[in-house]
């Protein structure tokens, strides 16, 4: 039995169970997935503001994990806030769902699209694209220009939006596969795939897939180099905890 925590590094408890039924969807036999949420920070992450704060509520979560034996951690934002902060920390993979969603689209087809939330986000997901060495594969992005929590709030037009974002991105970009650049669209992909006849791709259930296959290798982070665990320092104040 294999524990893989996903972290939802917003506040909200709906989309924590949204990501949680995703990454069920696809753990296999003898994985257990553990959904959890910090205590406090922003309700929603749309911007570098956001992901700066969420990233305290990461690094907690990723303590915690790993002190209840957790073999493997999910960041599930699009953003992969705090990510190499909490590879640091981790004695497990630890993977962040843009990061493996692109990874994924690149195994499936040359070119991918990204269906994200608002437009202000799509700066960031370029940023990412660069980052991660990704940019020459994807062909576009594009925005339904509605917040993340819209995506919660049961009128369905979020979800609407999305599918009429991914019809559009496959008939324009000419893009082999579509990345769904937010945690709150994981339950959509697979009924998108059937429907468009090409791969969509959810990273939470990407990346759910990557941590089981890492810890079966073996391989949790590497401790030589940069990732390895952080000089013992006394923190103070408000991070205190976090020693």
């Amino acid at each position: 039995m294999s524990l893989i925590q996903v972290i939802n590094p917003n506040t909200s408890q709906a989309m924590t169970e949204t990501i949680g039924r995703a990454a069920r969807a696809v753990a296999a036999p003898g994985t257990e997935i553990v959904a959890v949420l910090p205590s406090q920070g922003v309700p929603s992450i749309e911007s570098h503001f956001d992901e700066a704060i969420a990233a305290i509520g990461v690094l907690e979560l990723v303590r915690l994990g790993r002190e209840q034996g957790a073999s493997g951690h999910v960041i599930a934002c699009f953003g992969d806030p705090g990510l190499l902060a909490a590879r640091e920390i981790a004695a497990g993979p630890v993977i962040g769902i843009a990061e493996a969603a692109m990874h994924t689209a690149t195994l499936v087809a040359t070119r991918f699209s990204i269906v994200t939330t608002l437009p202000r986000t799509l700066i960031i997901a370029r940023h990412l694209l660069r980052q991660y060495g990704f940019s020459d594969h994807c062909a576009a992005l594009h925005a339904i220009d509605l917040p993340v929590l819209a995506l919660e709030d049961g009128s369905g037009a979020a979800q609407e939006k999305v599918r009429a974002r991914c019809i559009q991105a496959k008939r324009e970009d000419g893009s082999g596969a579509i990345v769904l650049g937010c945690g709150g669209m994981a339950t959509l992909a697979r009924e998108l795939t059937q429907e468009l006849g090409l791969p969509v791709i959810d990273g939470v259930s990407a990346a759910v897939k990557m941590v089981e296959s890492l810890t079966a290798l073996g391989f949790g982070t590497s401790k030589h180099g940069d990732l390895a665990y952080p000089l013992q320092k006394t923190l103070t104040g408000a991070f205190q905890h976090l020693n």
